[in-house]
């Protein structure tokens, strides 16, 4: 299998977390294979979350942590991204890393258009693995909700910039989640890991 370039994101605010778990796993197991990986942590990165008023002529300058992420999207193959499911979507902090590092000239072109009118996207080439954390059973995400988040991820923010398939795993229910039961979690990441998926 060749090595694969990829870049883990850990989407959980709080230091500790289901989320950095799932990501150490599949770390551990991707660079055991061989493959390159470059990590990042919400908990750790400071930057203002709040778009503010700026347009896309005038928007804020980039934190080094916003920079750095972005240069590695760049870069990467591979996303994954780790989050928990917060009030039916993710947590406000990497809603913001979004708002702030997905911009156009480097995230998609507005110069351009592609379907519908849409603006070029400018990170294709990449394939996508989420890892969701939920309360909400899998069952219930989509007969109740229509998968609403697994459709907000994968089209309104991966697919928006060219970042494509995207692939789920959903790991519920999480906060009261048993031991036996997160180790099962973590095994079956390594294994996605260690193939790079």
């Amino acid at each position: 299998m060749p090595t694969r370039k990829i870049i883990v994101l850990n989407g959980h605010p709080g230091a500790t977390s289901l989320s950095k778990s799932l990501c150490q796993a599949y770390i551990g197991a991707a660079k055991a294979q061989g493959h390159v990986v470059r990590y990042h942590d919400l908990s750790e990165m400071s930057f203002d979350q709040d778009y503010g008023q700026s347009g896309y002529q005038n928007s804020k300058p980039l934190e080094p942590v916003l920079d750095a992420f972005l240069s590695d999207l760049e870069w990467a193959e591979h996303v994954v991204l780790a989050t928990p499911l917060w009030w039916g979507a993710i947590p406000a902090k990497l809603k913001g890393l979004f708002d702030r590092a997905l911009l156009p000239g480097r995230a998609f072109d507005t110069r351009k258009v592609s379907f519908m009118g849409l603006p070029d996207p400018m990170l294709k080439g990449k394939t996508a693995r989420v890892l969701l954390t939920s309360d909400t059973p899998s069952i219930f995400l989509r007969l109740f909700y229509g998968n609403a988040v697994k459709k907000f991820i994968s089209r309104q923010i991966m697919g928006f910039v060219g970042i494509k398939p995207t692939k789920f795993s959903t790991f519920s229910p999480a906060t009261d989640a048993v031991e036996a039961t997160v180790k099962t979690w973590l095994r079956k990441v390594e294994v996605l890991g260690a193939k790079a998926t």
